[in-house]
């Protein structure tokens, strides 16, 4: 069977899942977007992980798992999402060790959020994409903005009939504050280990760097 790269998009609130959120995979040579729901935790760790300027000041799991793989040789040379079943993606880790390559399997937001941390490729195969593969749905606001732009802002995602509404204003509160401001609440976020939080504060800074 065919695999198919794919590369993070973005990661949303899930308005329609209390403590869930939406992370979106984008296929590498192609349009069609692969939406998985996942919980806060991992989506704070894959938020960390993509944030190279958000250092905790304790290793979080993912974090952890990596320092005992680079402690004992162990390399992860790619994820796999091979399977999707009533809506659940599995997934699988490929990693290797003295020469030998074993698969391990784990949820598609562990696997995901070890990629990025041994920064491996990311992969489905052809037919789950063409099985759960969506196109997005934009506002008409997002028209105006540049072509490629990857700040585009979700509004829905409309796969076999249900339509999970994603929050587009997570940084809002932080507006009216001064950049001075939003780097001290930053480290305070940081310091608290709130990595949700941080990586609102984190985005809203990114934008006024633009």
């Amino acid at each position: 069977m065919s695999l198919v790269r794919l590369k993070i998009k973005g990661i949303s609130y899930s308005q329609t899942q209390n403590g869930a959120y939406a992370l979106i995979l984008n296929e590498v040579e192609g349009d069609r977007k692969l939406p998985i729901v996942i919980g806060a935790f991992e989506a704070q760790s894959i938020a960390i992980a993509l944030e190279k300027e958000i250092k905790p000041p304790r290793p979080l799991t993912h974090d952890l798992f990596k320092n005992f793989a680079d402690r004992f040789d162990i390399v992860v040379k790619q994820v796999i999402i091979h399977k999707l079943v009533d809506g659940v993606f599995y997934s699988s880790i490929i990693c290797e060790r003295d020469k030998i390559e074993e698969i391990i399997d784990a949820r598609t937001s562990d696997a995901i959020a070890l990629a990025l941390r041994f920064n491996a490729p990311i992969f489905t195969y052809k037919t789950i994409l063409d099985k759960a593969g969506i196109f997005l749905k934009f506002s008409s606001k997002d028209k105006d903005k540049e072509e490629g732009d990857d700040s585009i802002v979700v509004d829905e995602i409309l796969q076999e009939g249900e339509t999970v509404e994603i929050d587009s204003a997570s940084s809002a509160p932080y507006k009216e504050l001064t950049l001075e401001e939003l780097h001290r609440e930053l480290d305070k976020a940081v310091a608290g280990e709130d990595y949700e939080k941080a990586a609102q504060l984190r985005d809203e800074i990114s934008k006024r760097k633009r």
